[in-house]
């Protein structure tokens, strides 16, 4: 198929956008937004780019998102950035495992895959979220102590090796930002979600929101039920079904 030069041109246009701010809003950029939406030559292009680059091009809502693929580290991040990002400079593979279980419970407490929209709540305070890990991390170690590994679909993820990595961090009521404390932990994995456009984090009140993106990106891509089931069986919350 040949495409014209003014395509190309507008494709380019929209490509590099997505690479600066990551998203293209129709509210910020109508002129782009509808070249996109209503230009199938267009469209297919800036997707022909993003799949160079080993992304995906996603459109949820009004918004056009610019998605990195698992294993784009020049765009995303790899797992030794993310451990330095997340985790103290000793981290292990135990703290990155911790760091991953903190953010996949921050999402089952906000998201349910139940009604129209799947967030279940506008808010929490970081002070639940901490006893919510303490808890989940316990009883998970709890029962992998009761029970084979093998009967546990864990994707390889160890509750004792967690729990025994969150110990480990000190306790500090002081509002610490050290990544070797509890509250510090959890303190740079939300200002690392909040700098990724994901969650809002208003400190002072120690208050949890999440943001348009993270809303858009859960309802219409994460949480087929496959994929939120499989992540429940993780965190070990999925209700007996013979209860």
């Amino acid at each position: 198929m040949a495409y014209t030069m003014e395509d190309i041109r507008k494709s380019q246009e929209i490509f590099y956008y997505l690479l600066e701010k990551h998203e293209l809003r129709e509210e910020d950029e109508q002129a782009l937004y509808k070249a996109y939406t209503e230009e199938e030559d267009i469209q297919n292009i800036v997707k022909s780019q993003a799949e160079t680059a080993s992304c995906d091009i996603e459109r949820y809502g009004n918004t056009i998102y610019l998605i990195p693929q698992e294993e784009n580290n020049f765009l995303g991040y790899s797992r030794v950035e993310l451990k330095k990002e997340l985790c103290k400079s000793t981290a292990t593979n135990k703290d990155y495992y911790l760091a991953q279980f903190v953010i996949l419970t921050l999402l089952t407490e906000f998201f349910d895959g139940d009604g129209n929209s799947s967030r279940a709540r506008e808010y929490i305070r970081s002070g639940e979220l901490m006893n919510i890990l303490s808890e989940r991390l316990r009883e998970g170690a709890a029962y992998e102590e009761e029970h084979n590994e093998e009967e546990m679909d864990t994707a390889g993820i160890s509750f004792s090796d967690m729990c025994h990595a969150y110990e480990a961090l000190k306790s500090d009521d002081k509002g610490s930002h050290a990544k070797t404390t509890k509250e510090g932990f959890l303190y740079n994995i939300l200002l690392f979600l909040q700098k990724q456009g994901l969650i809002e984090y208003i400190e002072r009140d120690e208050m949890i929101k999440t943001t348009k993106k993270l809303d858009s990106f859960m309802d219409w891509n994460l949480l087929n039920q496959n994929n939120y089931q499989r992540v429940k069986n993780i965190l070990g919350v999925i209700e007996n079904e013979q209860n």
